[in-house]
């Protein structure tokens, strides 16, 4: 998912900034830990608006990439305008509808089971592992049964500013049993916290948090789209130019209701990305010491073209 504004980035188009050695952006890191792990599609999920700035950024290099090791890429447009047939546009509206639509504008080219990132955060090689394994097991009987990577919040955390994760609580089996959409969580010495105004309420730092790393199966396309109407038909007094359909939100609303499943598999690996500009220089020097330390090549897809 690529489509987001970018506006706590100081209005630029943060998914395209530079942070490896050679220039590459955090999503050349994520696509080659996509296909190292064995995942042969690739769908970019974008507005038209940068359509230019993404290709020339990566988008035009990675469908040769992609090429080479036969792999499938393909672009999904979230557009405002993309909404229900009885939902009239409401033509104040700038901000992008969220992530549940953003999936959902693939379901012209999404027939697989599939994984859901955001392309302004790396997940580390574990995570697409584990999601790829999980998903190889899929048959249409198991249409209802999902999983996340989960990732710990203390380590999710920017020294920047707020940040808004899903907080997840799960049962003793590991699986999912709800996930509060928590914004404006801040770094605090003792850990973590839910800044409102001057009022700081304590959050468990060891808390499970989704990033946004779902494996899904093709069937939830057909929910996602189902909860798009829904979303509009209970929009009741809340503000139609900012609300927003966001995966975490429906995901846990067909978890209540008792529709899915959703296994959390741990990641051990380190998360990070940028939310804020002030990020950037972090994430630089950790994309340099993971290529000293050898976990990726200097020329960053030569190990898969091997």
């Amino acid at each position: 998912m690529a489509a987001g504004i970018g506006s706590r980035f100081g209005g630029g188009i943060k998914q395209l900034a530079p942070v490896g050695i050679n220039g590459e952006i955090i999503m050349d890191y994520s696509i080659h830990d996509a296909i190292e792990a064995g995942f042969n599609k690739i769908i970019f999920i974008i507005r038209k608006d940068i359509e230019e700035a993404f290709k020339e950024a990566i988008g035009n290099r990675i469908e040769k990439i992609c090429e080479e090791l036969g792999v499938e890429t393909a672009y999904a447009y979230q557009e405002l305008q993309n909404l229900p047939e009885n939902v009239d546009f409401p033509t104040e509206r700038t901000k992008p509808w969220g992530t549940g639509h953003a999936v959902l504008s693939c379901k012209e080219v999404l027939h697989e089971p599939f994984a859901v990132i955001n392309a302004d955060d790396y997940y580390g090689k574990e995570a697409f592992v584990k999601i790829h394994e999980f998903l190889g097991n899929y048959t249409p009987e198991k249409s209802h049964e999902f999983c996340m990577a989960g990732f710990i919040l203390k380590n999710t955390l920017s020294e920047n500013g707020s940040v808004t994760r899903g907080i997840c609580k799960l049962n003793d089996c590991g699986q999912l049993t709800s996930v509060h959409e928590t914004s404006n969580i801040v770094k605090t010495a003792d850990g973590a916290a839910v800044k409102e105004g001057e009022i700081y309420s304590t959050v468990n730092p060891e808390a499970y948090v989704s990033m946004n790393m779902w494996g899904l199966t093709p069937e939830f396309m057909g929910m996602l789209e189902t909860g798009f109407e829904e979303f509009f038909a209970n929009m009741g007094e809340k503000d139609v130019l900012k609300a927003e359909y966001l995966l975490p939100i429906y995901i846990d609303e067909l978890l209540q209701a008792g529709k899915v499943s959703v296994k959390v598999l741990d990641s051990h690996d380190k998360w990070f990305g940028v939310t804020y500009k002030e990020d950037k220089e972090y994430v630089q020097q950790s994309f340099a010491r993971l290529t000293r330390d050898g976990v990726y090549k200097e020329n960053l897809f030569e190990d898969l073209k091997a």
